[in-house]
């Protein structure tokens, strides 16, 4: 996987952020709620919320790395269901483990992710406008998928589909394919070789300790 590529995942997950925020707006307007609550208006509200405060703090961002960092983190933790995502990256590996060892690999993973990869998110273009395609139910009732565009000025639109479940009831996203890249299916390919001779607590602590680090080279 390009780095350009990854870093548009880990800028689309974000673009479909802090839906309780969402939720909670929603509540507060008479007769918006059956409009506002859908993943699809969540994803399309919050995508101009994210763009817009890039846009603003990019000054404070760009002098502020550890301000961008906290930011970004605050913004991955709302919306992206950690738990249920590392488990689908951990696939035949996770079958069974225990939820602790599923938090603590998800807890790396993301550290290294956005540690790694966070910073370029001053790079991505914030006067993208975002467009809803579709929006459909995932087999066997796991969830939706909605499918959108990045519309930008003198190219080609970018298709980017969230795959989003319920969680604590709220609507959180657990996978995000750009141009038909998934970051689960990315990331269970890199961690299939090490997770076949080690735990899932000796890669994540591999993965804490930089020895070993998600990869863009994919």
């Amino acid at each position: 996987m390009k780095k350009t590529t990854l870093s548009l995942i880990l800028a689309s997950a974000l673009l479909a952020a802090a839906p309780s925020l969402a939720l909670a707006q929603a509540g507060q307007q008479a007769g918006a709620a059956q409009t506002q609550g859908t993943p699809s208006q969540l994803v399309l509200e919050n995508t101009q919320r994210v763009l817009s405060t890039l846009e603003q703090r990019r000054p404070e961002f760009t002098r502020d790395r550890a301000a961008l960092a906290e930011f970004v983190k605050s913004e991955f933790e709302t919306m992206f269901d950690r738990d249920y995502a590392a488990r689908q990256v951990l696939g035949r590996h996770g079958r069974g483990a225990d939820d602790a060892d599923i938090a603590y690999f998800a807890d790396a993973l993301a550290d290294s992710l956005l540690r790694r990869y966070g910073s370029s998110l001053l790079d991505f273009n914030t006067r993208l406008q975002a467009r809803i395609v579709s929006e459909s139910a995932l087999p066997r009732g796991l969830g939706v998928r909605v499918a959108s565009e990045l519309l930008r000025q003198g190219g080609e639109p970018i298709p980017v589909t969230y795959l989003m479940r319920q969680s604590g009831g709220q609507w959180k996203v657990f996978d995000v394919q750009v141009e038909g890249v998934s970051f689960v299916s990315t990331f269970r390919r890199q961690f299939d070789n090490e997770l076949q001779n080690k735990s899932i607590r000796q890669v994540a602590d591999e993965l804490r300790g930089g020895r070993v680090q998600v990869d863009a080279g994919i």
